[in-house]
């Protein structure tokens, strides 16, 4: 579970990246999951984007990835939303958090 500080570092921090996923009118897929979970085993920190197509929200989307890949939401604004997980592997690390 992040802090409220842990959060708004993470915050800052995916300010600067750009979003590597789309969400679109198919939805959140196995495919889906497993791209987003390689992802945040290499980058720890994601931004994604729910297209106006998409039959769900940005937050109800942002829920339901956390819930599968076992990563923390960070926020979500508008059509997008950000993914936090600590990578399993140590030389994978690239954020560390206080």
């Amino acid at each position: 579970m992040l802090t409220s500080k842990q959060r708004a570092f993470l915050r800052g921090m995916a300010n600067t990246i750009e979003p590597i996923f789309q969400i679109g009118k198919n939805g959140i897929n196995e495919n889906l999951i497993k791209q987003l979970d390689d992802a945040l085993e290499a980058r720890e920190l994601i931004k994604v984007t729910v297209l106006e197509t998409a039959f769900i929200s940005a937050r109800e989307a942002c829920g339901i990835c956390a819930e599968m890949t076992g990563a923390e939401p960070v926020l979500s604004i508008g059509f997008k939303f950000v993914l936090y997980r600590k990578a399993k592997d140590k030389k994978n690390r690239k954020i560390e958090l206080k």
